[in-house]
């Protein structure tokens, strides 16, 4: 395999002075900045090509000649993109696509070791070396089941959006959105927008909690056209917005043909009565987004409960974890979206280079930050979800553990907390570690106190080849 970029170390220390995981909004961000003010970067991402999540790109094989109309703010992308070019023809920033991060490891005081793999081969593993991290690792979204979710035509809110913007595909023709919380808007307005008839969006809240800080709303006004937007599109494709509502059952056999929606009460718990049900082919379901922190948590970062009870990394000002040498940006600091996203990753990069960042990426900072945690708190999931389940619905839909064994722990084994739980039945040992059914788990755990931050020792799976590989000599020998 060609020696990577990372192989070839400065003399008397680490080959980078920064290492980015994550190309993302906040990623590409902390990157060009860092490199703006003279220092040498590797940028790590999972996928091939930069945006991550949010600035997905179509196939090249589509040949689709205006992604642009798939996003929201795509020109703020072109520029990152446009500056990363230029620092990577000047030697500034290494792009290192395809590398799962799967390990951070400290070496010293002053230098870390980025282990990642590009591959199953025991030869596809690379270490990057440098004498700062910073992880703009994104998010995941959050699923609460219900009867019916594991169906084929199921899928989140963002998986949806991602099957329009990297496949310029439709996960149905009659698609219901369903959920809680502002991706919701965004996802039904791409699928209308793209030709989809969407009968309805469920929103569990009713978004009262916004009208309880205005004077956050008036500082962030793109927020508030944004909004419009998509009520513009939704009045334009007749698509009804059904607040304090839930999906509570999705219908089919070899897939989805129709769902039951029901009005919520305060708690979140099915009104009787209220039930509804609506012909779809599709159904778009989510509950907000999770920080995606677990490199940061074993490596010792402390952490913070949001307003919706995610949990999030704990930073300072400067956007600094608690480990020296470790800083974070973006949905890891809690989900607030790509310009809060583009804000902190410049201001991250600030930090690390020991260079004064201007006034207005602070205040900017600030307002987007105030938003998010009013976002969060408006969208919190009512304890009274667990109402929509049945016994045999299953909760782990990896390891098919159905509720009625995680109630069979929790009241006849004595499991006190989720950890037992999944010692006892499995839920959450499956291909995505507990990603999909971890909340719903913890939850019908009963655990008292705050959720408990996800760490593990390796963040993806990694071939026992490579794990040994780097057991047999000096990590990175092998890369």
């Amino acid at each position: 395999m060609p020696t990577s970029p990372s192989d070839a170390p400065r003399p008397g220390g680490p080959g980078y002075d920064l290492a980015v995981i994550g190309a993302g909004p906040a990623g590409l961000a902390a990157a060009v900045t860092a490199a703006d003010l003279g220092l040498r970067c590797a940028l790590l991402d999972a996928g091939a090509r930069t945006g991550g999540q949010f600035y997905r790109h179509p196939a090249p094989g589509l040949g689709a000649a205006r992604p642009e109309r798939l996003h929201h703010g795509w020109s703020a992308y072109t520029g990152l993109a446009d500056r990363l070019t230029a620092h990577r023809a000047a030697g500034r920033v290494d792009l290192l696509g395809d590398h799962q991060v799967w390990a951070l490891e400290r070496e010293g005081d002053t230098a870390w070791a980025v282990h990642a793999t590009l591959g199953p081969g025991a030869d596809d593993r690379a270490t990057v070396r440098a004498g700062a991290v910073l992880l703009a690792t994104g998010a995941y979204e959050r699923q609460l089941p219900f009867p019916g979710w594991t169906l084929p035509g199921v899928v989140t809110a963002g998986g949806a959006q991602a099957m329009l913007k990297s496949g310029l595909v439709l996960p149905g023709r009659r698609i219901v959105v369903a959920g809680s919380g502002p991706l919701l808007l965004a996802a039904a307005s791409s699928l209308v927008t793209a030709g989809a008839e969407v009968p309805a969006v469920v929103e569990a809240t009713d978004y009262l909690g916004y009208a309880r800080r205005p004077h956050v709303l008036a500082a962030v006004p793109a927020k508030l056209t944004e909004g419009l937007v998509h009520g513009t599109a939704f009045l334009r494709h007749r698509v009804r917005l059904r607040r304090r509502a839930a999906v509570i059952e999705a219908h089919g056999t070899e897939r989805v043909t129709a769902v039951t929606i029901a009005k919520l009460d305060a708690r979140w718990r099915p009104v009787p009565g209220t039930e509804k049900r609506i012909e779809c082919d599709a159904l778009a379901v989510g509950h907000g987004l999770l920080p995606q922190i677990e490199l940061a948590t074993e490596a010792g970062a402390e952490t913070v409960a949001g307003p919706d009870g995610a949990v999030a990394l704990k930073v300072d000002a400067g956007l600094r974890t608690t480990v020296p040498g470790l800083w974070a940006a973006g949905e890891t600091c809690g989900v607030g979206g790509a310009d809060l996203a583009i804000a902190e990753g410049e201001l991250a990069a600030h930090a690390v280079a020991g260079a004064a960042p201007r006034g207005s990426v602070r205040r900017r900072r600030a307002r987007l930050r105030a938003f998010a945690d009013l976002m969060a708190a408006a969208h919190r999931p009512g304890p009274g979800w667990t109402g929509w389940l049945r016994p045999d619905t299953d909760v782990c839909r990896c390891e098919e553990v159905p509720a009625a064994a995680i109630t069979e722990a929790v009241e006849e084994l004595g499991a006190g907390d989720a950890r037992t739980v999944k010692l006892l039945t499995r839920a959450g040992m499956g291909w995505c570690q507990g990603r999909m059914c971890g909340p719903a788990v913890a939850c019908l755990s009963g655990a008292p106190g705050e959720p408990r931050a996800d760490s593990r020792p390796l963040s993806c799976p990694v071939p026992l080849a490579q794990l040994a590989a780097g057991a047999a000599g000096p990590a990175g020998d092998g890369a």
